[in-house]
């Protein structure tokens, strides 16, 4: 501490030793009252994160304006695809059979995340990561079988470029998958995380990535009616 007298004045200033501590009595920045973050005023820490963590609201509103993105680009390559398929070049392809199965696959995706969602609702931890593990495997199997429908359609010659509506099979289909992609990371996540995670993080982190999942699901059935219906 260094004192210094000025007339009938005594200023106190602080060493630079107890500036790195935080003030003279180490209990927070100078001038503050000890109850900061990094402080020891017994002030109480965040039970959800951080301060620089989003919160529920956040990442709830986030959410939405993904999937109003996601949703105003389909609902965009759905009105190309109803006005192309008018043209006269437009020759409509025999769908793989396997399609059904993919079908099957990322509806009970849905409900295996539900059970997930739910058996965390009841703090079932095992049964938390043994659905969302089944729901992780269910993804993976849809995308697995979605290439398959691609390769199908290459052995028959059904490529890109070959014409408007195979053309737009592809799009569709690879947009979807992409998207879907996302998904399955956001459940490698809470499937890697699920025991590090505050509950309150990962309570919100399971709601989001839950209706992601659902949206996609619902996504590709309509994706599924368009393209087998409307050719």
């Amino acid at each position: 501490m260094v004192t210094t007298v000025t007339g009938t004045r005594e200023r106190i200033a602080p060493t630079e030793k107890e500036i790195r501590v935080g003030g003279r009595s180490g209990r927070g920045p100078v001038g503050g009252n000890g109850s900061g973050p990094n402080g020891g005023g017994g002030g109480k820490r965040r039970d959800y994160g951080d301060e620089y963590d989003l919160t529920p609201h956040q990442y709830r509103v986030s959410l939405w304006i993904v999937l109003v993105a996601v949703f105003t680009t389909f609902v965009t390559l759905s009105i190309l695809y109803f006005f192309r398929s008018r043209a006269k070049d437009w020759h409509p392809i025999l769908m793989p059979r396997v399609l059904w199965l993919s079908t099957v696959l990322i509806i009970i995706s849905s409900f295996t995340f539900e059970r997930a969602r739910r058996s965390l609702k009841r703090e079932e931890e095992p049964a938390y990561r043994r659905w969302l593990g089944r729901s992780l495997l269910l993804g993976l199997a849809f995308l697995a079988v979605q290439l398959m429908a691609w390769r199908q359609l290459a052995r028959q010659g059904v490529y890109l470029e070959s014409d408007p509506h195979r053309s737009f099979f592809y799009l569709l289909t690879g947009a979807h998958g992409i998207h879907l992609i996302a998904g399955i990371i956001a459940l490698s996540y809470l499937l890697a995380r699920a025991t590090r995670l505050a509950d309150a993080r990962r309570s919100t982190f399971t709601e989001v990535v839950g209706v992601y999942w659902h949206f996609m699901d619902g996504l590709w059935l309509y994706l599924f009616g368009l393209l087998f219906l409307w050719r």
